[in-house]
């Protein structure tokens, strides 16, 4: 289990395109992934604390797909937690893509059966706005009735130019967050004593959402993303003035948000328009909550 893992053993996440026109991805979360690659340009990005994403960029090597399935599946496919399989809406091979899913998921049954399977249905905005949820929910049926009842499978239909693979990729991390009906219990106390509107919680790394409290409902279904654009961009210019971010402090009349580190890999924003100009008592009550929740 992920919440098991040590520095010494950390989980792995491995990314590989599979087909050389479609761009077909598979994402495999196991304790550990070795194998040798020619010719592969890769990528590691840690978060999560012992999580470790790497990324193959194996694109075209039909070859290199075959060895994973036939000469390394056990290998590759044992103790997976979580598998990502990413289609491309626009792939003039749809029966080839799908012959290599279900060779996938046949030894993913095989080796890891408990694993959870997130499929991404993605270039969705090259679909016209009037026929995307019916081509999706096609695409969806397809998928899931590939899949049957063996294996527990979420589909997402995701475009770089919304908020969807935002959505997505947050559903995913949430998913390898352990005991998170306590912590978002520990996130709604917290927003009640602190008389906040809303309470959120961010991976510090990629700044995707890991959970939230809300007392105070908001009618911008997307401002989780847009938030985390913000943070982003400014980190960047913070970087290249050379200067370390480690936390913002917004206030006026009206409302306060508070954005600082809670853990080592995580970061805490708080938003209130009760308590306009309360940013240091909230504050403290931040420095409370890290001796309250166990985050590393």
């Amino acid at each position: 289990m992920l919440s098991t893992r040590t520095s010494r053993s950390p989980s792995v996440a491995e990314v590989v395109p599979l087909h050389k026109r479609t761009g077909t991805a598979l994402q495999l979360l196991s304790c550990s992934v070795s194998c040798e690659c020619i010719t592969v340009v890769s990528r590691h990005v840690r978060f999560l604390g012992n999580l470790h994403l790497h990324l193959w960029d194996c694109g075209g090597q039909d070859d290199f797909y075959r060895n994973y399935l036939e000469n390394m599946r056990d290998h590759i496919f044992r103790s997976v937690e979580l598998l990502i399989y990413v289609f491309d809406i626009e792939s003039e091979e749809e029966g080839s893509d799908f012959a290599q899913y279900a060779e996938v998921l046949e030894a993913l049954e095989q080796h890891s059966p408990d694993a959870r399977v997130y499929v991404l249905v993605h270039k969705m905005d090259l679909v016209k706005e009037e026929l995307r949820e019916s081509v999706f929910a096609e695409r969806q049926a397809s998928i899931l009735d590939l899949a049957g009842s063996r294996l527990c499978v979420s589909c997402f239909g995701t475009s770089i130019w919304d908020e969807t693979l935002y959505r997505a990729w947050s559903d995913m991390v949430y998913s390898l967050v352990p005991n998170t009906a306590l912590l978002e219990s520990h996130l709604n106390d917290f927003c009640t004593v602190c008389q906040a509107d809303e309470v959120v919680l961010f991976e510090s790394t990629t700044f995707l959402v890991i959970s939230h409290a809300t007392c105070t409902p908001h009618t911008d279904a997307h401002r989780f993303e847009k938030i985390s654009n913000i943070i982003k961009q400014f980190k960047l210019s913070c970087r290249k003035a050379q200067a370390q971010f480690e936390g913002m402090l917004l206030t006026n009349s009206t409302f306060t948000a508070l954005l600082c580190t809670l853990s080592k890999n995580t970061t805490i924003m708080v938003v209130a328009t009760s308590l306009p100009t309360q940013g240091t008592l909230i504050l403290s009550n931040i420095r409370r909550l890290r001796t309250t929740i166990n985050l590393k």
